[in-house]
């Protein structure tokens, strides 16, 4: 700015004129000098936007060649295009889209970046690969190259930088500043660990703000990244960056990458918008990020303008500040925001003079103008003068003087030295008192006192000092003498007197008066004696003299005493204060003979300020006072406030301290309202942390908890803790009686009194008084669906034979009124036909010509008890008996009749009618079969046939041989944990009551097998304790152990012992009913104490029996001679069919082997050949083929031949169920499987099973449909935790632990034979070691493992894929990192003590009352599910416990910890992968009283001395507050007797009578006597001597009350002269001191005791009749925006004179503001005008040029 300023004013204009000519078609001087012409006018821009080309061309004048160019370019538009302006390249390629190419027509896009020649028009063809240059040069201004500014110029490729000029190499720095430093922003760069959890599932990596360039984010691991970003108005948005691509978020571009093991994020920026990068949790491993980019320093500092001059004329000083200024919101922001970059570096402020003019003559103010919108200007300050160095004579004082700075609010603060500059610095030193010092000026003598001989003579000497007045001070050392001797040489007549004569008035009487103040005369009149001596050597003391009246009696020139009333006037003092000066120094001589020393005490003392008081805040802003005293002007110490003069008492001083913000602290509200009335309520406030930035402006700012130090002060409190009056109060709604329709909800309402503990005390309803709360309610006020009403059955149709039976149906709905109405059919659902007729059988008509028999159907019950030891797939029972079964074990239950069709028959389950279902299948021929029993199905099945019944009970054996209790809620099989092979020593996971029919020591146990009253549960314990039975053959016993291993590997070879106990084993033990009944008699007739004993010893023999006749059995079975008699209960492995093959005899060549022959598993025999075609519509094959229906197949056999000893049981199924035989597919004698008239449904795989003792076999035959493949499937889940491997056919679903080989089967058949291809998830799997035979081997899996895995097999007839579904199970385990956990205790209750459990078990020890946290660390896939226990029982069952179980089961919440809560806590994980316990201890320590040792003896003698029991509250045998055992039982304490004895004699003494006097010195007296106390309790008196001995004798006087008798006293009050407080209010003061009565003068402590009389009061005082008064505003300095302000004069006038008067005066009032802002109104939007009123100035120095003067002078710029 300096520097245009100074330039002459036609600078700027021939720089300007300049430029305009570079520009012109003249000829330059280098035109002139060479051959050329002057350029030509530039062209039209190539471009309207984005950087095009303009050229100007000139010609040659000469007719040789010209030296140079004839055209030159310049760029142009060098503005931004709109976006949908699109690519200036792609916008030539499409210009040829309407132009055929090879005679086509194309769309054409453009091919950017061209290294070899970028400036050439290639395009592509869209959606080929044809590339075509379709111009040999682009369009000037088109760029070289997408990211960079080089144009193409006519076919060339010229460097543009990016200030746009060509030829330009100035580049844009990391800031996208054109040719700068960098300095405009910041490097970021650093790195981000993960740290999320199944908790939290995301987290932010960094915030990148606005503007930012050069964004770079690199992630690694399995996590991802997302966006959110959030514009400049407020818009947010989000991207969650699932695949690779460039994408446009808010306008910024965005380019994502996504690899298998990272993810990079790059945007060039810069930003539109702010963004947050954000990750989401995918993965158990951790990632990282590293990020780098260049962030905008977003506030900067700039200069201000110089601000307004300090004066409008007569010269000043104008200063310019420094703003922090924000970029993005162009808008001026708080200092702190620029102190947040070390880069800023604030500009120190400018100074200069202006204003220079003189002032005219007229004007008589100087206008001060603030120099900044904020600020007054800085200005000098300076303290009070010191006192002179010396009282005359010449001296010096001092004083600070320094820079300071008022705010607005008005607060001073010190600032440097150089602010204050503009106006010449205050004297710091001046002299002092420089006038002389008085002197003494002796005046003439007098004449002699006589006439002759020798006299005296005297003369007057005064102290005048450099007015000529007459005044103390002078030395008395130094003063002349005023009287001498005098001699006249007249000879004298009388004789000679021999002392001098005095002198006779009036010489005499005139320097007596000077000298001492009075004489005697004839008149009666005062005269004073000498003062006596100064009470003290140093120092202010007293005087005193006496003063008498007396005459002159002339006649004798005697002096005579007159009394006091003879004397008129004024008696003269007779005591006066003296000086006996600096008690630090020399001490002066004090004449008392001189008057003038009293006239100096007016100077000796003065006012003066004596520093300040304390301020009156500590922070915020407050006000310190000046502290005035009266001070000797010349040792600097104190006086008492009268003797200075108190007209001359300074105004009143204040000034601002403690401007600093005062620290956060805790601002607490009040209470709001109690939330309850009565019983306990709570009362809440508001307490929030701020801290006071200024009193003044009452401006505070709310901060964060964390900043106050002080603990947070409570926000909660309970209130009106007292006990409520009785009242209603219900209970929640029940459900409502009706789903619709109408029906009625009732609740509980129970009169009930809230006690001020907060409990509730249940009353009797006649306490209360109000009225009673409804109890019911109608509620589901909607009509109900229509629906059938059903009559009851007919009666049979027939009296005998086979009849119907029919009943009515009517569509009817029930109304919301509860109304049933009846409506059109059509509105119900279809009803089938058999809900309204069925058949019914009676006794047989009797034949024609023969009598009735009328017998009644019969029912052939077998009254058995079956008791399945092995799994076995299916059994096969008849109605009559009792069934002990394994689960999943199949159940066929027939039930045989006679006279009765079986099609009638009827099946009920624990009195409920039965239907088919998917689990259950009720068949038409009289039998009912359950497919995989479950605990659900045990039970009373009851079969009906007419009139005829008969049951059929099913119980169900769990783990450790015990019978397995039904649960009293079934859940459905959905939700039941899916089953897992079990053999007889495994336990179903059930609670500890359900083991067993009978509870532990139930009453059927106690008394000992007797009948039980349920009659399904009569064996229940004989059948227990034959499983418990210890008595079996050894070689039972050891089946019972081999046999699990015998189930998982039929076709391996075992040890001989095994299949020797395997021969024995049986299936299904088989006992009569009758044997067990005769046990149950016998047993309920022995005595009590025999019945254990006997039970016992029956239930061995019974075991042995039944092994016994199973051995016979087997023995006949294997008889050659003899038929297989069929077993009721038939155990084969696979499916068995229902025709057993048990029944037909044996093959010859087995039964000629006899009984001898080595035993040996099953094995088919396997014939490979083709299928035989006996004919063309009959197919005979063996197992092993595949078998192709033709359209004339219409038979087909299936031929099984198995070999075994004993010899196997055939049997056969189809896709894994049992064939159904019927009419159509038969079972022929010799095991062979015939289908006639073969369908579409009969296609699949058949399985021809082959089961004995020692094992089984199975092979598979294909039937399919005209060679069409066909695969075998399986549609079970199979979850394996133990095996090393694991085989299963496709189709079915696995889940298995990891590590293990899982083998998926894939059988196929078809004609042409079916080629095999395996997926996993869609994908095709190309190892080829991993397939053999069809089958795919999966080896040590795992998680990656996981997924759909899919069979297809494919010949020329078609293709058919079959899908199995592997997850990879995770048993629970302890997860080797806790953090987790322990991070989610703390965020649950972080002041909770809290415990891991751990599977060895941990410890914590608490007090009553507290809470705990436990957790139960854990993983496992899937989640497993947490189950909590105490000390072994479910914590839902434990009474008194209060718990809540949070975070999904990992933390359990244990509350109000007492000795029902201690114990072991255990936490059950499960999964279907396994279960995990762990577990740990809480111990409550509790408190208790402790009676400890005697306290000492109350008394050492008489008879009340007793000794206490001391009781203690101990915690673990620490004491602690009694309150902790308030409410446990105090342990009864009874005092003890001691010292029980006579006291030895001592003196005994009575009070002390009241002081004979209140102060001054008095007396009181008391009674001394010797007494002595006997063990009984009696006092008796003894001789004084007795006493004596033992002790001295007490006094029985002493004095009292000694201290002075003193009073407050005052002097009158002081003029009103004191500082204004008021209109016309002053101050005036007294003294107020302590005396004694006798007027002795005494310090203030003494009367401190007193109430002190006041020493100040309000006064009214002519001199504060004044007030503020103020002028008109001056005009506003600007229109606009935020620089306006103006001013006017305040001062403080008297109210009668209206005269100014000083400031001080009025300072009882807020003096008015002299200057404010004005026109704050934002300049945009408006017209263009100017804001300030110096732009005339600014057009004068032509500074409109610069962009800070052209906006705020936007007017008058704008003219120029």
């Amino acid at each position: 700015m300096e520097c245009c300023r100074r330039a002459t004013p036609g600078t700027p204009l021939l720089f300007l004129a300049f430029l305009l000519l570079s520009s012109r078609t003249t000829r330059s001087e280098e035109d002139r000098d060479s051959l050329w012409d002057a350029w030509g006018p530039w062209s039209e821009c190539s471009r309207t936007c984005g950087g095009g080309a303009s050229y100007s061309l000139r010609r040659c004048l000469s007719s040789k060649s010209c030296e140079g160019r004839n055209i030159r370019y310049r760029t142009c538009s060098n503005v931004d295009c709109p976006p949908e302006a699109g690519d200036f390249r792609a916008q030539q390629c499409s210009a040829h889209n309407d132009v055929k190419y090879h005679g086509q027509f194309y769309e054409w896009l453009p091919v950017s970046n061209d290294p070899d020649n970028p400036c050439s028009l290639k395009c592509q063809a869209k959606g080929t690969a044809l590339v075509v240059e379709l111009s040999p040069k682009v369009l000037d201004g088109t760029r070289c190259y997408t990211e960079s500014l080089d144009m193409c110029i006519s076919g060339l490729c010229q460097i543009v930088g990016c200030d746009h000029q060509l030829g330009s190499t100035v580049k844009e720095d990391n800031c996208g500043v054109c040719n700068g430093d960098g300095s405009t922003c910041r490097l970021v760069r650093g790195q981000y660990k993960s740290q999320l959890s199944a908790t939290k599932l995301d987290d932010t990596v960094v915030a990148i703000p606005y503007g930012s360039r050069h964004i770079r984010l690199v992630l690694k691991g399995p996590d991802h990244l997302y966006l959110e970003s959030k514009t400049l108005q407020g818009a947010k948005g989000e991207n969650s960056l699932n695949s690779t691509g460039t994408f446009l978020v808010d306008n910024s571009s965005v380019n994502f990458q996504k690899f298998p093991d990272k993810e990079i994020l790059r945007m060039a920026g810069p930003l539109t918008a702010d963004f947050i990068i954000k990750i989401r949790n995918s993965g158990p491993a951790n990632s990282t990020v590293q990020f780098i980019f260049y962030q905008p320093i977003s506030h900067r500092w700039r200069e201000t303008d110089f601000f307004p001059c300090s004066a409008t004329c007569g010269g000043g000083y104008q200063l310019t500040s420094a703003e922090c200024y924000d970029l993005r919101s162009n808008r001026v922001v708080a200092d702190q925001y620029c102190h947040y970059y070390p880069e800023n570096i604030k500009p120190k402020p400018k100074l200069q003079e202006c204003n220079l003019d003189p002032c005219p003559a007229s004007d008589g103010y100087k206008q001060i103008m603030p120099y900044d919108l904020y600020h007054p200007l800085p200005r000098w300050e300076a303290t009070p003068w010191t006192a002179c160095s010396s009282s005359c004579g010449g001296g010096i004082q001092s004083r600070a003087v320094s820079c300071v700075e008022e705010d607005i609010q008005g607060h001073v603060t010190s600032v440097e030295e150089w602010k204050c500059m503009y106006t010449p610095k205050m004297p710091i030193v001046q002299p002092c008192n420089i006038f002389d010092c008085p002197k003494w000026l002796a005046q003439e003598w007098s004449p002699c006192t006589v006439t002759c001989g020798q006299g005296l003579r005297y003369r007057v000497v005064l102290c005048i000092d450099h007015r000529g007045m007459h005044t103390g001070g002078c030395s008395p050392k130094t003063k002349p003498h005023v009287k001498e001797e005098c001699v006249i040489p007249t000879p004298c007549y009388k004789p000679k007197e021999k002392l001098p004569v005095e002198a006779k008035l009036p010489w005499h009487k005139q320097a007596q008066e000077l000298e001492e103040g009075a004489a005697v005369s004839e008149e009666p009149s005062f005269i004073p004696e000498a003062w006596s001596a100064c009470t003290v050597t140093c120092g202010v003391g007293t005087q005193v003299r006496r003063v008498k009246c007396q005459v002159l009696l002339s006649f004798s020139q005697s002096v005579a005493d007159l009394p006091v009333d003879e004397c008129e006037g004024p008696k003269p003092a007779s005591q006066r204060a003296c000086y006996a000066g600096p008690c630090n120094g020399e001490v002066p001589e004090f004449n008392p003979e001189e008057t003038d020393g009293l006239q100096d005490f007016d100077e000796l003392y003065d006012w003066e300020y004596e520093g300040f008081t304390k301020c009156s805040e500590s922070c915020g802003g407050g006000v310190q006072e000046a502290v005035v005293s009266c001070l000797n002007k010349q040792t600097r110490e104190p006086a008492d406030e009268n003797l200075c003069v108190t007209s001359r008492r300074p105004p009143k001083l204040l000034k601002a301290c403690s401007l600093d913000p005062c620290p956060a602290r805790w601002e607490i509200g009040k209470w709001n309202p109690c939330s309850l009335t009565c019983g306990v309520g709570l009362q809440t406030r508001d307490v929030f942390c701020s801290h006071l930035l200024s009193r003044e402006m009452n401006e505070t700012v709310i901060l964060a908890d964390e900043l106050c130090r002080q603990p947070k002060p409570s926000t909660v409190q309970a209130c009106n803790r007292f006990n409520c009056p009785p009242a209603w109060y219900p209970a929640q709604w029940q459900p409502c009686s009706r789903t619709c329709g109408g029906g009625i909800q009732k609740r509980e309402v129970l009169c009930k009194q809230r006690m001020a503990d907060g409990s509730f005390l249940e009353l009797p309803e006649t306490f209360c008084s109000a009225s009673k709360l409804a109890s019911q309610q109608p509620c589901k006020k909607d009509d109900c669906p229509s629906e059938w009403l059903l009559s009851d059955w007919t009666e049979c149709s027939t009296s005998c034979g086979e009849g119907t039976q029919t009943r009515s149906a009517i569509c009817r709905k029930v109304l919301k009124t509860g109304v049933s109405a009846i409506v059109n059919s059509s509105s119900c659902p279809p009803l089938p036909f058999s809900s309204s007729i069925r058949p019914c059988m009676l006794a047989t008509c009797a034949r024609p010509g023969r009598p009735s028999t009328k017998h009644s159907p019969h029912i052939a019950a077998a009254r058995k008890i079956y008791i399945q030891t092995r799994r076995q797939r299916k059994l096969h029972f008849v109605v009559g008996g009792f069934a002990y079964l394994l689960p999943k074990t199949a159940v066929v239950l027939r039930c045989p009749t006679r006279r009765f069709r079986k099609p009638l028959i009827t099946w009920e389950k624990d009195g409920q009618h039965l239907i088919s279902s998917a689990h259950v299948t009720v068949a038409p021929f009289g039998y009912l079969k359950i497919h995989r029993l479950k605990l659900s199905d045990a039970g009373i099945y009851t079969c009906s046939a007419g009139p005829a019944r008969e049951q059929f009970v099913i119980k169900l054996i769990g783990g450790n041989r015990k019978l397995v209790a039904r649960p009293l809620s079934l859940r459905s099989e959905a939700d039941a944990p899916p089953p897992r092979k079990a053999h007889p020593k495994e336990a179903l996971q059930t609670h500890k009551h359900q083991n067993g029919i009978f509870s532990n020591g139930s009453k059927a146990e106690k008394r000992g097998l007797g009948l039980a009253a349920d009659p399904g549960s009569r064996y229940d314990d004989l059948v227990s304790r034959l499983l418990e039975q210890g008595g079996w053959p050894g070689e039972l016993l050891a089946s019972w152990e081999v046999q699990d291993s015998t189930e998982r590997n039929a076709s391996s070879e075992e040890e001989q012992h095994a299949e020797q106990a395997l021969l024995h084993l049986p299936f299904t033990i088989v006992a009569e009913q009758q044997r067990l009944d005769h046990i149950l008699r016998n047993l309920s007739q022995q005595p009590e104490e025999l019945r254990d004993v006997s039970s016992k010893h029956l239930v061995a023999q019974l075991a042995q029996d039944i092994f016994r006749s199973h051995l016979e059995h087997q023995d006949v079975l294997l008889k050659p001679s003899e038929r297989r008699v069929p077993p009721v209960a038939i155990p084969p492995h696979k499916h068995v069919s229902g025709f057993s093959s048990s029944l037909r005899t044996s093959s010859s060549g087995e039964a000629a082997s006899g009984p001898r022959r080595p035993h040996r598993k099953p094995t088919i025999l396997r014939k490979i050949s083709a299928a035989q075609q006996l004919s063309a519509s009959e197919v005979v094959t063996h197992l092993g083929q595949t078998v192709a229906l033709a359209s004339g197949t219409l038979s087909v056999l299936l031929h099984c031949e198995a070999v075994g000893n004993p010899r196997p049981t055939i049997s056969w199924a189809r896709n894994g169920e049992e064939v159904q035989f019927g009419d159509r597919i038969l079972l022929q004698p010799d095991d062979s499987l015939q289908i006639l008239a073969p369908v579409e449904a009969d296609v699949g795989f058949y399985t021809c099973n082959a089961t004995n003792a020692l094992g089984y076999d199975s092979v598979s035959i294909a039937v399919t449909l005209a060679g069409k493949p066909l695969v075998k499937t399986s549609r079970i889940t199979v979850i394996n935790t133990k095996e090393p491997a694991i085989t299963a056919d496709v189709g079915s679903t696995i889940k298995t632990v990891r590590g293990v080989n899982v083998t998926i089967n894939c059988q196929v058949a078809g004609v042409p034979e079916a080629e095999v291809t395996w997926f996993r998830n869609k994908s095709k799997l190309g190892s080829p070691h991993h397939l053999h035979e069809g089958s795919l081997l999966l080896t040590n899996v795992s998680f990656s493992d996981q997924g759909l895995y899919s069979c297809r097999a494919s010949n020329v007839r078609g293709e058919l894929t079959e899908n199995t579904q592997l997850q990879i199970l995770d048993p629970p385990q302890v997860p080797t990192q806790l953090e987790d956990i322990r991070a989610l205790l703390s965020a649950t209750g972080p002041n909770f003590p809290s415990v891991l459990t751990s599977p060895l078990g941990t410890q914590l020890v608490l007090d009553p009352g507290n809470s705990a946290l436990l957790g139960c660390p854990i993983k496992g896939h899937p989640t497993p599910n947490i189950t909590w226990f105490h000390d072994g029982q479910s914590v839902a069952s434990v009474t008194g416990l209060t718990y809540h179980i949070l975070a999904a089961g990992q933390i359990l919440q244990v509350a109000n910890l007492s000795d029902k809560s201690q114990g072991e806590f255990s936490c059950l994980a499960q999964n279907e992968a396994g279960a995990l316990v762990q577990k740990t201890s809480l111990v409550i320590q509790d408190y208790w009283w402790s009676v400890d040792r005697l306290a000492t003896c109350s008394a050492s003698c008489g008879n009340r001395g007793v000794q206490q029991p001391r009781l203690r509250c101990l915690l673990n045998s620490t004491e602690v507050n009694p309150t902790h055992c308030a409410g446990k039982v105090r342990p009864a304490v009874q005092p003890v007797a001691c010292n029980r004895r006579d006291c030895p004699s001592r003196w005994m003494v009575t009070s002390w009578s009241a002081c004979t006097r209140s102060c001054g010195g008095g007396i009181q007296t008391r009674r001394v006597t010797c007494q002595k106390l006997k063990a009984s309790g009696i006092s008796t008196p003894v001789s004084n001597d007795m006493c004596t001995q033992l002790a001295k004798r007490p006094v029985d006087t002493q004095a009292c009350n000694q201290q002075l008798c003193v009073e407050w006293a005052f002097s009158s009050w002081g003029q009103c002269n004191g500082p204004c407080i008021g209109p016309r209010l002053a101050v005036q003061h007294r003294q107020v001191f302590c005396q004694t009565r006798d007027g002795i003068t005494l310090p203030s402590e003494q009367c401190s005791a007193l109430p002190r009389p006041v020493s100040t009061q309000n006064c009214w005082s002519e001199a504060c009749s004044v007030h503020w008064r103020v002028s008109l505003w001056t005009l506003c300095t600007a229109t606009c925006g935020n620089y306006g302000f103006q001013s006017r004069r305040v001062e403080c006038v008297h109210a009668r004179t209206s005269k100014a008067v000083p400031e001080h005066l009025c300072s009882w009032g807020p003096r008015p503001a002299n200057w404010q802002r004005c026109n704050i109104t934002p300049c945009e939007n408006m017209e263009c005008r100017d804001t300030t009123r110096y732009c005339e100035k600014v057009k004068q120095l032509k500074l409109c040029q610069l962009s800070q003067f052209k906006s705020r002078c936007c007017g008058t710029c704008g003219k120029a």
